[in-house]
C-alpha cells in the first residue's frame, strides 16, 4: 500500500513505506527459497560418488563406504523403480584433551538415488559391503518372449 496516495507524504510516512516495501521483498526471498530438506539432500547426493556397471544379467552400483558398518547403510527401493542408498557417517569418539589439527574426512548424511531401467528385477537385489566398498547388485529380468502369431481358422460358408 502506497501511503503517498492518501496524502501522507511526510518523512515519517516515507520511512514507514520504505520499511513495508523491504519486508515484502524479504518475504518473497523466503517463499522462493529451496527448503532445508531439499538443500540437505542435494548436498548429501553431491558428496556421494558412485560407479554403475551393466553386466549381461545384472547392474552393479559401487560406492566407497570406508569405516561404515552395515547398520549405518540403508538400501531401499522407492516408487517401484528408484534405488536409494543412504546412511550416515558419524565422527569417531574423541579422547579428552585431543583436538583436530586438520579434518578432511567427510561426516554426516549421504544419499544417492538411481532410477532403475525397466528390465531391472526389484525383487532380486543384493547388497554387500566389503573392505569399505558397497556393491549393490540388481538382477535383470529375462527378455520378454516374442509373441507368436495367432492363427485363425477360416471357415467355408
Amino acid at each position: 500500500m502506497d501511503l503517498r496516495i492518501l496524502g501522507m507524504d511526510t518523512p515519517f510516512f516515507n520511512t514507514l513505506q520504505h520499511m513495508m516495501d523491504a519486508n515484502d521483498h524479504e518475504a518473497d526471498k523466503y517463499i522462493n527459497a529451496p527448503t532445508t530438506t531439499y538443500v540437505r539432500d542435494a548436498k548429501a547426493m553431491a558428496s556421494t560418488p558412485a560407479d554403475v556397471k551393466e553386466y549381461p544379467s545384472s547392474y552393479a552400483f559401487i560406492i566407497d563406504m570406508p569405516g561404515l558398518k552395515s547398520g549405518d547403510i540403508k538400501v531401499q527401493v522407492e516408487d517401484g523403480n528408484v534405488l536409494v542408498i543412504s546412511g550416515e557417517r558419524k565422527r569417531g569418539e574423541e579422547k579428552e584433551g585431543a583436538k583436530y589439527v586438520r579434518m578432511e574426512r567427510r561426516v554426516g548424511k549421504f544419499m544417492r538415488k538411481f532410477v532403475l531401467p525397466d528390465n531391472a528385477n526389484t525383487d532380486a537385489i543384493s547388497a554387500v559391503c566389503q573392505d569399505g566398498v558397497l556393491t549393490v547388485n540388481v538382477e535383470k529380468l529375462p527378455p520378454p518372449e516374442p509373441k507368436k502369431p495367432k492363427t485363425i481358422e477360416v471357415k467355408v460358408a
